[in-house]
């Protein structure tokens, strides 16, 4: 019986985990589409406000549905990161062109 549950619970996170790449997939999608765009008028790839806002309200999203707080700033740290990379990359192609 309990291998039964183990492998529902297994299932159910593969199922998740599935969710989470498709979802970032998605996410990457509209900020290219935002880093296009800040390449094109001159922006910063980085916005300093808009993510501590972001880190603000992830922070209070985390306490209320019982997960760590500081483990969703490091989340969202980690894909930021990636965001502003990428941002950083297409103002260059953008800029050479």
């Amino acid at each position: 019986m309990s291998q039964e549950i183990l492998s529902s619970h297994r299932d159910r996170i593969d199922q998740l985990d599935e969710k989470l790449i498709r979802l970032l997939a998605e996410r990457f999608e509209i900020t290219k589409a935002v880093g296009t765009l800040k390449a094109e008028q001159g922006m910063p790839a980085a916005d300093p406000e808009r993510e501590a806002q972001q880190i603000e309200r992830l922070h209070k999203i985390a306490k209320e549905v019982g997960m760590d707080p500081h483990f969703s700033v490091k989340v969202f740290r980690l894909i930021v990161d990636e965001v502003i990379r990428h941002h950083e990359r297409t103002a260059e192609e953008t800029s050479g062109l």
